[in-house]
């Protein structure tokens, strides 16, 4: 609760920052804001369960963990933003109060206890993120990225509503654990069929929002004509978030329920796997290739979804909060060396990476582990990340589902090795001048590949966390 008041004042006291006229002073201010807000989050763990708003909205361990997660994301990220403090961009403040904003809708979404929480968390979330995919206004991918991603977010919103209002008019409540018990024990079995309609189409509204199949066909062309900045926000801190409320919604509200939207899980997690990683592999851009990757992604957590069976602790929750901490960490290594390249070359494709291991070895070293980690290779936090969900599918008997799983991931050894080709194989065009990084990015780069490989190599740290 804490997290959420000093977001909502910090984010106001940021727009007062803007009236000062001064870039310089907005993105140190920025960080230092999201450092104490990180700090007070942590300050929470262990202290059990904290109830808010007549229990509407919880503070326990897993909300702390996964606030711990987009907290620090958004806080990585930031230095990529150093290109708009030099340009003057005179709309600056009010960029970093909408990722405050929003990162009041993801904290919300992940402490929800009542599903009108839920649905004000999503939509705070989302609002943001619709004004920030048409930031660039004068670029008409921008503005169609934004179009996109407002009218297909307000359908699925839609969706998700109509869903809650007829879980409740099949049980009467909003509570996840009166839902719980209501799904378990129905009072009244003529009224089962809206039940299971509404919760169709809540996985549907939430699907929506993970990128996961067959809901998914927003997210590459949103993710191409959005700010890069701002799509590597998008692609993890809301991932994190919708799978973190996913998670509790099927393990706190609708265990009862699961032999109804455990197959429905099933499907979406094999159909999200075949086009993430077909997707991918197809593209020439590499932006669009890591919306597609991120697709992917999606599906492998969905496999935590399926291996946890309605369990908010143990081995999958815990896979979950792990692979989303990893992909989280190589997601913003690769978005931060794909920003600083185009805005230097004004390319996103491969051809735009050619000769970066000779001119600027740091961002091709960043850049690789980001792509080891993301494509599972031992020793980065990737690889420990699809072991623990797959270990934890394994133990529950979706044989199946894992082998598929691991032919899709080699699958993804291609397309994210193209980037590391071009980086290390390829000459740099005539002329290249080495890609310009300022100080702050350096060290967040370097960083963000230490703790990429640091979870590779002692994930026990992190793992039973949950």
């Amino acid at each position: 609760m804490t997290s959420i008041i000093l977001l909502s004042v910090f984010g106001i006291i940021n727009l007062f920052l803007g009236f000062l006229r001064s870039n310089k002073v907005l993105l140190p201010g920025a960080m230092l804001l999201l450092l104490i807000v990180f700090g007070v989050n942590l300050a929470d763990w262990g202290q059990g369960t904290q109830s808010f708003y007549n229990s509407m909205l919880v503070v326990d361990n897993y909300t702390v963990a996964f606030t711990g997660i987009v907290v620090l994301t958004t806080l990585v990220l930031l230095p990529f933003s150093r290109s708009y403090v030099v340009a003057g961009e005179p709309n600056l403040a009010e960029y970093y109060s909408l990722l405050l904003f929003s990162l009041v809708g993801a904290v919300m979404m992940i402490g929800y206890n009542h599903l009108i929480m839920l649905f004000v968390g999503i939509e705070i979330l989302s609002v943001s993120m619709y004004v920030l995919a048409g930031s660039s206004k004068r670029d008409a991918r921008s503005n169609e990225a934004a179009l996109k991603y407002f009218l297909m977010g307000a359908f699925a919103t839609g969706i998700l509503l109509f869903g809650v209002a007829l879980v409740y008019g099949a049980t009467g409540t909003f509570v996840l654990s009166e839902l719980s018990t209501a799904v378990a024990a129905p009072a009244n079995a003529s009224l089962q069929p809206m039940l299971y309609i509404g919760i169709l189409m809540m996985i549907i509204g939430i699907g929506f929002k993970v990128s996961a199949a067959p809901f998914h066909f927003w997210t590459p062309d949103v993710y191409e004509g959005t700010p890069t900045f701002f799509t590597a926000f998008m692609s993890t801190v809301v991932k994190t978030a919708g799978f973190a409320a996913f998670l509790k919604l099927l393990a706190v509200a609708l265990p009862g329920a699961q032999g109804f939207w455990l197959p429905t899980i099933q499907a979406m997690c094999a159909l999200t796997l075949l086009l993430g990683n077909v997707g991918a592999a197809v593209q020439t851009s590499t932006k669009r290739m890591l919306a597609y990757s991120s697709v992917s992604h999606a599906g492998y957590l969905l496999i935590g979804l399926v291996a946890s069976r309605g369990n908010l602790t143990g081995e999958a929750a815990s896979g979950i909060f792990f692979y989303s901490l990893a992909y989280s960490v190589a997601t913003i290594a690769a978005f931060g060396v794909l920003k600083l390249v185009a805005d230097h070359r004004q390319r996103d494709d491969y051809a735009g990476l050619n000769g970066l291991g000779k001119t600027n070895p740091l961002l091709a070293f960043s850049m690789t582990v980001a792509m080891l980690s993301l494509a599972g290779i031992p020793l980065t936090g990737g690889f420990f990340g699809k072991f623990f969900l797959l270990a934890a599918a394994v133990g529950q008997g979706y044989i199946g589902l894992v082998v598929f799983a691991l032919v899709m991931s080699m699958v993804g050894l291609y397309y994210y090795l193209r980037p590391l080709i071009a980086m290390y194989l390829r000459p740099a065009e005539e002329g290249a001048t080495p890609v310009p990084v300022d100080g702050i990015q350096t060290v967040t780069l370097a960083l963000l590949a230490l703790l990429s490989i640091a979870l590779g190599i002692v994930p026990g740290f992190l793992s039973g966390i949950l």
